[in-house]
């Protein structure tokens, strides 16, 4: 271990040994922040490793088994947020991460969603926000590793050319898949199931972050984060098929998608 990690499950294990709550890797180079967030989330059941930069994260992290999820600081000496998100991508590992950051710009949060990170966060927000985030994403997950019962977790869903697996969680378009993310796999859900209608940009950012949450600048820049997403879900249709048209955007209001 390094000297700028630290492991903080004791506490953790011996209050929740009945019920367990998931395992939490922090890398944030703010040591009070860190201590603070950690000690958040001991008190409310999880386990914690904590890790003060990205290069020792790295270093540990084919160390770290059992991890559920990463909360991972945007401004950090020597590497960044995501070139940290990039580097573990690389490793071909599907960690949820959950970016933690002071900046307050769209374009940060765009460059983050875009990297692959399910959800964008700004430290001013209250530890049961930073919480709140991560009980969806976790369930999110766990869903998509194990499957669920009910109409979410069997069964498949087809429109056009599209077929999502409801239990893996899997897209395909004309018989390719996707590679969809689980926050992608549930915009492009909500989309099919409603063809031809058109869903909000506050629908859309729901059906992945909870009804009620607020995200970046002012009342609605949770739209940022569903423009980002699109954007992203886009080019992964178009990888598979040049032609791809069917999400349309309905400015000021959101997307649908269009049948023919």
């Amino acid at each position: 271990m390094t000297p700028n990690a630290s492991v903080r499950s004791m506490n953790a294990t011996q209050q929740t040994a009945d019920t367990p709550r998931g395992r939490i890797l922090l890398v944030d180079d703010d040591p009070l922040f860190r201590e603070s967030i950690a000690q958040n989330l001991e008190d409310a059941g999880y386990q914690v490793a904590d890790f003060g930069d990205g290069p020792s994260f790295l270093e540990a992290f084919t160390e770290e088994e059992g991890a559920d999820l990463l909360l991972l600081d945007w401004k950090m000496p020597e590497m960044n947020g995501i070139e940290v998100l990039r580097a573990l991508r690389k490793q071909n590992t599907e960690l949820p991460v959950i970016f933690l950051t002071v900046l307050s710009d769209q374009i940060y949060e765009e460059a983050a969603l875009l990297g692959g990170a399910l959800d964008f966060v700004e430290k001013s927000r209250s530890f049961a926000i930073i919480k709140k985030r991560i009980e969806i994403i976790l369930k999110l997950h766990g869903e998509a590793q194990g499957g669920a019962a009910g109409d979410d977790g069997e069964g498949e869903l087809e429109i056009d050319a599209l077929r999502l697996d409801l239990s893996s969680h899997r897209a395909f378009w004309r018989d390719r898949e996707l590679g969809l993310t689980l926050t992608e796999f549930g915009m492009v859900k909500l989309l099919a199931e409603r063809p031809g209608k058109d869903v909000t940009y506050r629908d859309l950012y729901d059906v992945v972050h909870g009804s009620g949450f607020r995200a970046g600048q002012g009342s609605e820049g949770y739209r940022a984060n569903v423009r980002a997403a699109i954007k992203r879900i886009r080019q992964k249709f178009k990888e598979s098929d040049a032609d791809f048209d069917r999400i349309e955007n309905y400015p000021g209001f959101g997307y649908r998608w269009r049948v023919r």
